[in-house]
């Protein structure tokens, strides 16, 4: 049974691997380093930061980024070939994930292999790494749709050669987070093997997945900032930390208020651009416009806030336009240093609603004023 108090989660962040995976994405190495300091900063205890088997370059990326001396574990993202592991292991890491491929589909339509080869191939790289004294993670790609029996023979020779996890992937992102429940609880009661949840966002479920998956029994989750990942992308760091502190009552450790911070950094070095709408860090989701729910919020902000905006690094904003109401509008006007009663806020409401509905869009600080200057002038 889910415990809170109970339970430990990591975040192994994934965003300057899989986020960098995102078509048309590249971090320089001087973004890879303030993104990986900041991260460290936040409190997320790993990142997974690159494929040393790309070639020197990243290699020498990798090794850069151990140097830093972070106190977040780095692993790399290996192929379950020996060579791979090796270059991991020249560019400084000493913790891996070692990917193979787990469903029938991949097992025979990608590698044109069988089940029997796949376990072959896990032995052989594992076998290799732990030699090297490697903390390792295996990463079981497509696990979503392999035969689950299955993944229970590949967790326990996984656990019996001394892998320290398995990463269960939604590779696809086609599952919904009951069926990712009852799949990673499946895993979890039959091996004695630390889980990990990888979860994609091609159905819009990322975040959902991967809270299923801890709340079945996983101790580590994937994520990246802002979501970033391969098509849809992944789940995303600021979603996770947040649904776990305040949906499951979890608290992962981060500080969550340098979340703005940290997507902003990242949306400018991936050049994609955080929408104002983004859920936990986009400009605009503490702001209101409906009459009713700007009254209840200037009442008090647990009427339709769940969380303090300062948790995340943002701020409630008041929106004048077609919607608001006068205690709203009274508000905004306050702060800008006038004071309306009752029967003028009123009046002057019934302009603004007029304009926003003309104009289609909320009014600025400046209509505001040059409407107020306006109406003075009449007066």
């Amino acid at each position: 049974m889910f415990e809170p108090g109970n339970i430990e989660v990591i975040i192994d962040d994934t965003t300057l691997r899989d986020g960098e995976q995102t078509a048309g994405v590249v971090f320089s190495l001087e973004e890879k380093k303030r993104i990986a300091k900041l991260l460290d900063e936040t409190g997320v205890g790993e990142l997974e930061c690159g494929i040393p088997a790309m070639g020197r370059e990243e290699q020498a990326s990798v090794k850069a980024l151990v140097d830093l001396g972070l106190n977040a574990r780095l692993l790399t993202w290996n192929r379950a070939v020996v060579s791979d592991i090796q270059a991991s292991i020249d560019s400084g890491v000493r913790a891996v994930d070692i990917s193979l491929s787990v469903s029938d589909i991949h097992i025979e339509r990608k590698l044109c292999k069988n089940r029997n080869w796949v376990k072959e191939q896990l032995k052989v790289a594992l076998g290799f790494a732990k030699g090297h004294d490697l903390y390792v993670s295996i990463g079981g790609e497509d696990a979503s749709r392999a035969d689950l029996d299955f993944l229970v023979e590949l967790m326990e020779i996984a656990r019996d050669q001394g892998a320290d996890r398995f990463r269960f992937c939604d590779t696809l992102g086609i599952l919904d987070p009951f069926t990712t429940y009852d799949k990673v609880l499946y895993l979890a009661e039959r091996v004695d093997l630390d889980l990990e949840v990888h979860t994609h966002n091609d159905l819009g479920m990322a975040t959902a997945n991967a809270i299923a998956g801890i709340r079945a029994g996983a101790r580590f989750v994937n994520t990246t900032v802002n979501g970033l990942g391969e098509r849809a992308g992944n789940a995303a760091l600021e979603e996770v930390v947040m649904a776990l502190k305040h949906a499951c009552h979890v608290d992962v450790q981060i500080d969550t208020g340098r979340f703005v911070e940290l997507s902003k950094l990242v949306g400018q070095a991936s050049c994609r651009p955080v929408p104002e709408w983004k859920a936990i860090v986009g400009e605009k989701v503490f702001s209101h416009e409906s009459g009713l729910h700007a009254d209840g919020v200037l009442k008090y902000p647990g009427n339709y806030e769940g969380y303090d905006p300062a948790e995340v690094g943002l701020s409630r904003h008041m929106v004048i336009g077609k919607h608001s109401g006068r205690h709203g509008l009274q508000d905004r006007l306050s702060g800008l240093g006038i004071d309306l009663d009752r029967l003028e806020a009123d009046s002057f409401l019934a302009r603004v609603r007029n304009i926003a509905q003309r104009r289609k869009r909320p009014l600025s600080d400046h209509d505001l004023l040059r409407l107020y200057d306006a109406d003075r002038k009449v007066a």
